[in-house]
């Protein structure tokens, strides 16, 4: 049997205000024909199908035809999706009834009994070969949700403990029912420790110590393959060849230029996991850093200026980051900007700014506003400290003119009160 990898569509995400629909359609099109290609029998989806809880009729829509099309295309397709934690775990699951007579199974709750213990056979979902044998099973474990895993007593780190435990538990579970010459492999959406992260990662939620990160020790040595989700740029964790993330299929940030995305296939060959190799995923909407360096404003535009004309629609233009250096504020800035990109096949994303020199704190080496200060300065006072630490020059008289103009104003309206 064949088995193909992926996670964290986020379908319905905007990039820098920009809708994605058509480059998660083009994904998912090229998906389905890599499905027939490789002639895959398992696709697994590591949580994040959609980019909200809450998705938009058009981003639902787009899935549920593609999990039609999908398993009309290939009739001995097996579907397992798991719940991120950017998916509502109830929303995703209410047409499971339906879907698992199609042979997709969908998990996003963890179920419990009438005492509180965890339905682990719920979560353990065979893998029939073309012959209609068991050949595997997979342990479907969305995101966990404080509750979701076993307390561990006397533990430092109750997550992590927790998480391992449930694991633990669950592959304890499959092999009461394994067969001799079946394989197993597991589903998770979490934070493994020393994940290499990209900048939406990091946006994800803070990880105060690495508390909610979870060792590769987590997953025992029996379980062939863990198929994980969560960190957006494909990897194996702790070394192992046989845990990964998948990555997302489209590029999340800028820091993704040069990379490239993928999806993850293998092959159960009895118990063993055999021929593991990713398969890169055409890139849809190119994204551009322009120019390559922050460069000052005139070398900017000048860049700018040498990009190609548009061809009439720009839905598949390079989305473009702007990198310019100042010496200090540059008024009407994205005016200037979006002039030079006026009828070029390209669409503004983001301007990304940075200054010659920008400390962080005072020349004295003392930090820029204590809170005890603050009752002791005057309003002309902290913006002369705020504009020295960020631009490393005098306020311009002019700005100190304007400044001096509102405040007079603010004081006016006050009295007039």
């Amino acid at each position: 049997m064949r088995v193909l990898h992926t996670a964290d569509w986020h379908i319905g995400q905007l990039f820098h205000g920009y809708d994605r629909t058509r480059e998660h359609q083009l994904f998912l099109n090229w998906l389905i024909k890599t499905l027939a290609d490789e002639q895959i029998d398992v696709l697994l989806i590591s949580g994040d199908v959609f980019d909200l809880s809450n998705p938009s009729a058009a981003a639902v829509r787009l899935f549920y035809s593609f999990l039609n099309r999908a398993t009309r295309q290939n009739p001995q397709l097996q579907v397992i999706i798991t719940a991120g934690n950017h998916d509502s775990p109830a929303r995703l699951e209410s047409p499971k009834p339906l879907l698992e007579s199609s042979q997709i199974h969908i998990i996003g709750l963890i179920e419990k009994d009438e005492q509180g213990v965890i339905r682990y056979d719920k979560l353990a979902i065979p893998l029939k070969n073309s012959s209609k044998e068991i050949a595997a099973w997979c342990i479907a474990a969305p995101y966990l949700r404080m509750g979701d895993y076993p307390a561990v007593e006397n533990s430092t780190n109750s997550y992590a403990a927790g998480v391992a435990e449930f694991y633990k538990q669950a592959y304890e579970y499959v092999l009461t029912i394994k067969q001799p010459g079946q394989a197993v492999i597991a589903l998770g959406h979490l934070h493994a420790q020393k994940s290499e992260l990209g900048d939406q990662d990091a946006m994800e939620r803070p990880i105060m110590g690495g508390i909610e990160s979870i060792p590769a020790s987590a997953f025992d040595e029996g379980i062939g393959y863990v198929a994980l989700g969560h960190i957006h740029k494909a990897q194996r964790v702790g070394g192992k060849d046989h845990i990964r993330y998948s990555g997302s299929p489209l590029p999340m940030s800028f820091s993704e230029i040069n990379y490239k995305h993928q999806v993850v296939v293998f092959d159960l060959k009895g118990e063993e996991i055999a021929d593991i190799h990713a398969i890169e995923i055409p890139v849809s909407v190119a994204l551009l850093r322009v120019p390559a360096v922050h460069s000052p404003l005139a070398d900017v535009l000048s860049a700018l200026t040498r990009l190609p004309d548009s061809q009439g629609s720009i839905d598949y233009a390079p989305y473009v980051q702007v990198c310019v250096l100042l010496d200090g504020p540059e008024p009407g800035l994205r005016y200037k900007v979006e002039s030079v990109l006026e009828g070029k096949e390209a669409r503004l994303a983001k301007i990304d700014i940075q200054y010659k020199t920008a400390p962080d704190k005072a020349a004295d080496g003392e930090d820029l506003l204590v809170p005890a200060q603050l009752n002791e300065l005057k309003p002309e006072d902290i913006l002369r400290k705020v504009y020295t630490s960020k631009y490393s020059s005098a306020v311009p008289d002019n700005l100190i003119s304007l400044f001096r103009q509102v405040i007079q104003e603010v004081n006016q309206s006050e009295s007039a009160l």
